[in-house]
């Protein structure tokens, strides 16, 4: 079995050991050592990446107390090799996990609710509870486990006898066979886990939750902690700096700014429908009464505009209204209307002359066309008229 130097050191960044085995696999290799630093993918942590003697170690599996390597090249067999873990990469696991423990603790503290699902991504780390939380619940949590972080405490780890075991009180998701390692935060939690952590809360940094959504009948947490933090303040900030100057607003009142502009949008909004509105009415009162079939074709056109337009063309007793909007270059959107005709036949025909999709019932229909232009359109408009 592969001795585990990241249960004895989670800060041992190098280390020595000798090459036990060596196998390609399809593409690359599989390399067990007689000893590790290289955390194995676990406990709903990725796995560690680095370098062996100039080899990258690209994902590290454990199988039967055998901890293998897969590396893009070969290693050889019997020989002592120097391993290098990617440190800021599991500093920052570490920074998440830890921190893991603290808001979960507290949580089933306060709550009672376990955490029955977590997640180690790249762009965050995510928590399941079993249970519901409030915005308010959630932010008072947050300030607790920045307390801890202030703290400094010393993170334990024990390897409790099985009758100790049964007495202690401690999370886990699940059962687990043979010895029990156990993650204390003293004051904030006591937690079954194989993964490595800080030595002391204080190399958290910084625990930030950053959002919060119903998951299965509790909520999904999302979090960073330390360096990835901190990275995603500054990510924030700048985009905050950006729009303020682009609204020549201060930073504190982009949202206020923002709100203001989006009410003026939605006031010129109605104006433009207003005026659209007006302007269909002209278009169709210039129209002669009682034609056969009217074809619009009107680019600019956006929502239940073609649909105003082909029930005000009807009202000027039409008997088929066909209205377009859109171009031959990026398609057409079209609605077709009749009180005398079933214009399903126009959009079957559409549909299949011009690459298009939509339907309706016998009185309109509507959908989109991808191909096709205006002349081509009117000839088969003015063809199906004739059919029906």
């Amino acid at each position: 079995m592969t001795e585990k130097l990241f249960y004895e050191d989670s800060h041992m960044i190098t280390f020595s050991a000798v090459v036990e085995s060596c196998e390609k696999i399809g593409d690359y290799y599989e390399a067990v050592l007689d000893r590790t630093a290289f955390f194995p993918e676990g406990g709903g942590q990725y796995a560690d990446t680095g370098v062996i003697d100039g080899v990258e170690v690209l994902d590290v599996q454990e199988r039967q107390g055998n901890i293998y390597h897969k590396t893009n090249g070969p290693l050889e067999i019997g020989k002592t090799v120097e391993g290098t873990i990617d440190w800021e990469e599991r500093f920052s696991k570490m920074q998440q996990h830890s921190g893991e423990h603290i808001v979960s603790g507290l949580v089933h503290v306060a709550f009672g609710y376990d955490n029955v699902g977590f997640h180690m991504g790249k762009d965050a780390i995510t928590m399941d509870f079993n249970g519901i939380l409030t915005k308010d619940q959630l932010r008072e949590i947050e300030k607790k486990a920045n307390e801890a972080v202030v703290k400094n405490l010393d993170i334990e780890v024990l390897y409790p006898a099985k009758e100790e075991l049964a007495q202690m009180e401690y999370r886990s998701k699940i059962e687990i066979e043979g010895q029990v390692r156990i993650v204390v935060v003293p004051g904030y939690d006591t937690c079954a886990c194989c993964a490595p952590h800080v030595k002391k809360t204080g190399e958290i940094g910084i625990v930030k939750l950053i959002g919060m959504q119903n998951y299965k009948g509790g909520v999904r947490v999302s979090m960073l902690c330390g360096f990835r933090a901190l990275a995603d303040y500054e990510e924030k900030s700048e985009s905050v700096k950006q729009i303020s100057v682009m609204l020549s607003a201060k930073e504190n009142e982009v949202a206020d700014e923002v709100e203001r502009l989006k009410e003026e949008l939605a006031c010129r909004k109605c104006q433009v429908g207003d005026m659209q509105k007006k302007l269909l009415a002209y278009k169709v009162k210039e129209l002669e009464e009682n034609q056969e079939t009217v074809v619009m074709f009107e680019p600019e056109l956006d929502g239940n505009a073609p649909r105003e337009l082909v029930n005000l063309i009807l009202s000027k007793g039409t008997g088929v209204a066909a209205v377009f909007a859109g171009n031959s270059a990026s398609g057409y959107r079209y609605v077709i209307g009749s009180k005398t005709a079933d214009v399903r036949v126009f959009a079957k025909v559409l549909n299949e002359k011009f690459h298009g999709r939509g339907g309706g019932k016998p009185e309109m229909v509507q959908g989109s066309i991808c191909v096709g232009n205006e002349i081509e359109i009117r000839e088969e408009i003015e063809a199906c008229r004739k059919e029906v």
